[in-house]
This record gives C-alpha cells, structure tokens and sequence, in this order.
C-alpha cells in the first residue's frame, strides 16, 4: 500500500519570508560561543601545562596555579600538595563540563531554532540530538548548570578558610534555589508532555 503523497508547500508571502529568514541571525551567537569554547580550551591547556610543570618542580608554575585557584595559607607553600591539586583539577573539570554546555548550546540551539544538522545516520550523532527540542534543551541545560555550581561549591568548601561565612551560605543558598529551579522546569516539562490534547 503506497504511501498518500506529501502536498507540495506554498511559497511564504515576502512579510512571513522575512520573519522565518530573521532565524538565521542567531547564527552569529553561535559562531561567538564556538570562538569562546576555543578560549576556554585554550585556558585548559595553559592550566595543565602549569600543573605538570608544577609537578616537576617549577615554583613559577606552582605560583600561577596558587594564584589562579585563589588558595592562601599561612605557610608558604613550596611544592604541589594535594589541596592545590585537587582545587587545580576540579577548576580542570569546571573548563570541561562549561564546554559541554557550550555544546550543548551551540548544536542543541542551532538545530532547534535555525536550521537541521542533518546528522542522521553519522555515526558521531550525540544519542541527545535525536530528540531534542526546547524543553528538552532546557531541562538538559538546568542539568548542566547543577553539575558546574556542584563543583564551583565544593571548591569553595575545600578552600573555605579563604572564604567568609557569608559567601559559604550565599553559595549554597544559590545551589540549593537551581537544584529547585532545574527539579521545577523536569516537572513542568513533564506535565505538560503528558497533557491531554483537545479533541478535534
């Protein structure tokens, strides 16, 4: 049994033409976050650069990591110990898991608000992209932005002698309100998937 054939599609009036065509001035937006994903791979590569160098002995390296984790003690310290490595390596997990935000952002926007990819079939489809939409998006970003304020907070928390009671509270408050936030848009999401529809 043949298939009832697709009825050709009008051509848009020019008004309706033009307002579909405005999509295509996102794509600029994307262009500058995949310009800012190299700055951050860029970052990710001088930090871990300066931790091997580190590792090896460099008091200038050591400094640079000392200085950029924002980490104080009352003893100078001369070598890597495992404080510094630990907050050196969760800012190195904070770089990767903004960068699959970024992704996320980048391949998940331009597919749902401008234009198909027209990755079906290759075989580097994210599992994700195959059903993504807004609210899709939206619940996947809320999920991205618990897991970075997660490590941002335990940085905090393993430097917290830098830090005052006030922003230890403040932190927490702020995680707390997007782990909410992100369970309050999955619920949303969800019933509003499971409505149902009015009859014709």
């Amino acid at each position: 049994m043949s298939l009832p054939a697709t009825p050709p599609s009008r051509p848009l009036r020019p008004i309706p033409r033009l307002i579909f065509a405005s999509r295509w001035l996102q794509l600029p937006l994307y262009l500058g976050l995949i310009a800012a994903q190299g700055v951050y791979v860029f970052h990710f590569w001088v930090e871990l650069v300066h931790l091997l160098e580190a590792a090896f002995g460099s008091e200038t390296a050591l400094q640079a990591l000392i200085n950029g984790i924002g980490y104080k003690t009352d003893a100078p310290i001369t070598q890597l110990n495992e404080t510094v490595i630990m907050l050196v390596v969760l800012a190195l997990i904070d770089v990767v898991m903004i960068s699959n935000l970024l992704i996320m952002v980048i391949v998940g926007g331009y597919e749902t608000f401008v234009s198909r990819l027209n990755l079906e079939g290759h075989q580097d489809q994210p599992e994700w992209l195959d059903h993504v939409n807004a609210s899709v998006l939206k619940v996947k970003l809320a999920t991205a932005i618990i897991g970075i304020s997660s490590i941002h907070l335990l940085k905090t928390f393993i430097n917290a002698a830098n830090y005052s009671d006030k922003v230890l509270i403040a932190q927490t408050v702020i995680h707390i309100t997007f782990l909410l936030s992100a369970v309050a848009i999955a619920y949303t999401d969800r019933l509003m998937s499971h409505a149902p529809t009015a009859p014709h």
